[in-house]
């Protein structure tokens, strides 16, 4: 027998006829990346540039707030492996999310909440949205605001109706993301939103509602009274999800 023939390598199982034989969720995380990876490369195999991956990262949840450029710059890790691990990420978040589209009712925090924590639960800044409704509470679209950490300089009310306006909305809902994984809102966080608020009743554009999303769960402003109105049925604080 050949020195080769005794490589560890080939003696254990490949993922793939592990997973044939007890199913996907026996596989390791680093197998089921491997599969995803497809192959590896002259220096290593896909399950040792998983791996690399996985500790370069910092797990699944590193992998998953990392960008293609950084996943790229992992030694066997080019632009085909970087563009399917995206991709397969992606996938999970959708799968997971409860999309609103264009003429989907909302009907309370709660669906606002299923729609963005796929989305924003690994982001790494702090990202602010506007989501539009027509006069049924509908939607109309969304709105990217700002990137970064919530100030009213970021956040001013000249951005975020400006596309309300554009739209023709009757209303608004704000979200904004935690990446702390606290959902709590921040004084900051109250002060933007009671300046948003007054700027939407005197542009006729009425503000629903705040949700304040993270990985451990969200805050509903608007439940907790800041929007003047009495706190609804619903907790405002809902566990995580997926």
């Amino acid at each position: 027998m050949s020195r080769r023939s005794a490589d560890p390598i080939a003696i254990f199982p490949s993922p793939r006829s592990r997973m044939s034989a007890q199913g996907a969720e026996a596989l390791t995380e680093a197998e089921l990346l491997a599969l995803v990876l497809r192959s590896g490369d002259t220096h290593a195999s896909a399950h040792q540039i998983a791996l690399r991956v996985l500790g370069r990262c910092g797990g699944l949840l590193g992998l998953a707030r990392s960008s293609r450029a950084e996943l790229m710059r992992i030694a066997g890790v080019g632009e085909a492996k970087s563009a399917a691990l995206l991709a397969t990420l992606e996938l999970g978040r959708r799968l997971h999310a409860k999309r609103l589209v264009r003429g989907s009712s909302i009907g309370g925090p709660d669906d606002v909440f299923r729609h963005f924590h796929p989305i924003l639960r690994h982001a790494c800044q702090e990202c602010f949205i506007v989501l539009l409704l027509d006069g049924r509470q509908r939607v109309l679209g969304k709105q990217v605001i700002s990137r970064g950490t919530l100030t009213a300089s970021l956040v001013h009310p000249r951005e975020v109706f400006r596309p309300a306006l554009a739209a023709c909305a009757a209303s608004l809902v704000l979200v904004h993301n935690h990446p702390s994984g606290d959902p709590t809102p921040s004084a900051e966080d109250r002060a933007v939103t009671q300046r948003l608020v007054e700027a939407g009743e005197l542009l006729g554009v009425r503000v629903v509602d705040h949700i304040v999303v993270a990985e451990g769960g969200f805050v509903s402003l608007r439940d907790e009274g800041l929007l003047g109105e009495p706190p609804g049925p619903r907790a405002g604080r809902a566990q995580e999800v997926g």
